[in-house]
Formats: C-alpha cells, structure tokens, sequence
C-alpha cells in the first residue's frame, strides 16, 4: 500500500474546491481533480474511496473548521453583546478570507445527498450547545435555534458577498447588523 503524503493530500481538496466551483459535481471528475492537483487518479484513491465519499469529507472537514473559528474567539466572561458581535464578525472575516471554501459549504450544505451522510458533526452541536446555553443563562431569546443560527448568519452573507463596495462600506453594514442583532435577539438589550 503506497503512504498518504498531507501535501498531495491538500492539493487534491483545493483542486476539489475549485473544480466543484467552476465545474459543478456532476461536471467534476477524479481525472479532472487529480490533473489539477498535479497527482495520478490512482493518487486520489489512496485518500478517498469515491467520488462521494471524498466530498463528503471535505466538506464534512471545512465545515467544522469553519464552525471552529467561530467559536474559539468566545470566552465565558463575555457578555451577550460581545458574544454577538464576535460571531458575526469572525464570520464575516471567514468568508472574506476562505471565499472558495466558503462558496464550498454553502453548495453542499443544502445538497441532501452529503448533509444525510454526514451524521452528526461536532461543529454545528457545539454551536447549538451554545445557543442552548445563551437561552438558559437568559442572554437570548427564547427562539428555536435553527431561526436563531438564521438571524445570526444568514444576512452576514449578504454584505461579505457583495464584491462591489468599499471595505469601510461593508463596516458600516456589519456594525449596524451588529447592532439590529443584539436588539433582536438579546434579552436585555441596552442601547
């Protein structure tokens, strides 16, 4: 059996990325990955069993990074509004900085076919075991924590993606849905 080699192996998940991103899943293939990743197929299959199961790990591996950064700026001294604000921001520098990556997610995170195998995943439990704890302890609202994970991140996209304004611009936009967060989620939300 030939030895798995982590570079090979990084070179093969960005040529995923971006083949994926360009090409679409059914417009990728394992010669198409290994040609752009300067491996053989035959190189490929040392690390992944099929098509399937290598894009299931991947994005199975970049989600809980991502997930990750998130929740490792957050101590247990901060107050709500810090806690708010951390997560929006680091996910709005996430997107900026991981910008394949991150259109890499959102594909596969509404294709059923890869959210089904995934299983549990220890990133998004630990994000919920946050939410959980905030609606214990009384910092947030008492909603459902799909609607609060929507609210948190869902309109943060929106001003990462948008290529067209200015870096001050899209500052202005993330502080003010900052602050129209804090006040909608927050229970005791001061101003």
């Amino acid at each position: 059996m030939r030895k798995k080699d982590d570079e090979k192996q990084r070179c093969i998940k960005i040529a995923v990325v971006q083949l994926i991103l360009e090409e679409g899943f059914q417009g990728t293939s394992i010669s198409k990955i290994a040609k752009a990743a300067g491996v053989s197929p035959a190189t490929v299959y040392i690390y992944y069993e099929n098509k399937e199961t290598m894009l299931r790990e991947i994005y199975r591996e970049y989600s809980e990074d991502a997930i990750r950064y998130l929740l490792q700026c957050l101590s247990p001294n901060m107050v709500g509004e810090e806690i708010i604000a951390e997560l929006i921001r680091r996910y709005y520098f996430f997107i900026i900085e991981n910008k394949e990556v991150f259109h890499f997610i959102e594909q596969f995170s509404t294709c059923p076919v890869l959210q089904s195998s995934c299983g549990s995943m220890k990133g998004p439990a630990d994000l919920n075991q946050l939410l959980t704890d905030l609606k214990k302890q009384k910092i947030l609202n008492n909603f459902n924590n799909d609607n609060l994970y929507a609210i948190l991140f869902a309109p943060v996209k929106m001003i990462a993606v948008k290529s067209c304004e200015s870096e001050n611009i899209a500052m202005e936009r993330l502080d003010e849905l900052i602050y129209i967060i804090q006040k909608a989620l927050l229970k005791d939300f001061k101003i």
